[in-house]
């Protein structure tokens, strides 16, 4: 089969990543979420630290973004002017009076990326300017080490560029997926709020250790890597957490006694419980 010189420049054409060296990125909102991101992308190397603009209305969280060379401002508005992708990273109920005051900057060079829990894709898009681009994320805690869990969905005008974009920037933060609106928010129930169920179960499984006479700072440091290292072996190998479960846990062994208690504890039930009513509550800020 021959294959035409063009058109092998047309596949590598495809195949290159997008140049993000000059981007302007803007964050409005300095939050952990914002600051969970920008610091995923300043660790690749690929995005320069004075590309990035974040705003807030007081110098709270701002200092830290200063720190590590990012610009900051108190004017959104500010951001919106000197970026071409905006992350909106403020709580939920700001959303519509955030967009009200930089709908004004807003222009077709521009993309929208909204990391609010529960504002979907349509509402963003009747409060901002007709034909603008915008896709919803949400992202997790753990982009600040670069092994955040991210799940976003493109609006009516966001296409495959932007979706490129999206991939190539975020890549550095962590697992990064495309998938219809309807999974966000599940998605913020499993792996938003879920850093929190595993960091209870943490905390857990600590304190049993020191229950057994175990020091509460080693206990700490163990538990820690049981959780990391339980995780990295799950991602890693591709199997089914319940296979890898059985294969830990031996005939009559201390895997299986201990198991036996977590279920009589309604554990299972808990958890997929936990991740419920966090979907429910990300559906209710929406409706809100």
């Amino acid at each position: 089969m021959v294959i035409l010189v063009e058109e092998l420049c047309i596949l590598s054409d495809l195949e290159m990543e997008p140049d993000l060296s000059d981007l302007k990125i803007g964050f409005i909102g300095a939050g952990n979420m914002a600051f969970g991101i920008a610091q995923g992308l300043l660790m690749s190397g690929k995005v320069q630290p004075a590309n990035v603009m974040v705003s807030a209305p007081s110098d709270n969280n701002l200092g830290r973004f200063q720190e590590r060379g990012m610009v900051v401002s108190h004017c959104n508005a500010d951001v919106v002017h000197s970026s071409r992708l905006v992350f909106l990273a403020v709580k939920p109920h700001l959303i519509p009076i955030v967009l009200q005051e930089i709908s004004p900057a807003v222009t077709l060079r521009h993309t929208v990326v909204s990391v609010a829990a529960g504002v979907t894709i349509a509402t963003l898009e009747q409060l901002l300017p007709s034909s603008t681009t915008v896709l919803r994320l949400m992202p997790n805690l753990p982009c600040v080490v670069q092994e955040g869990a991210l799940l976003f969905s493109r609006g009516s005008m966001a296409g495959g560029e932007e979706s490129e974009l999206l991939k190539a920037l975020l890549a550095p933060c962590g697992l990064v997926e495309e998938g219809p609106e309807s999974w966000i928010d599940a998605h913020t129930g499993l792996s938003g709020s879920g850093v929190a169920f595993v960091y209870l179960f943490a905390e857990a499984l600590a304190e049993g250790g020191v229950k057994m006479g175990m020091p509460s700072a080693l206990a700490n440091r163990i538990a820690a890597q049981t959780v990391l290292g339980a995780g990295r072996l799950l991602r890693d190998s591709g199997k089914h957490p319940a296979q890898l479960r059985s294969e830990v846990c031996t005939p009559g062994g201390t895997t299986i006694f201990g198991l036996h208690v977590l279920e009589q504890g309604g554990m299972r039930a808990a958890a997929m419980g936990a991740v419920e009513a966090a979907t429910e509550r990300a559906r209710e800020l929406g409706r809100k």
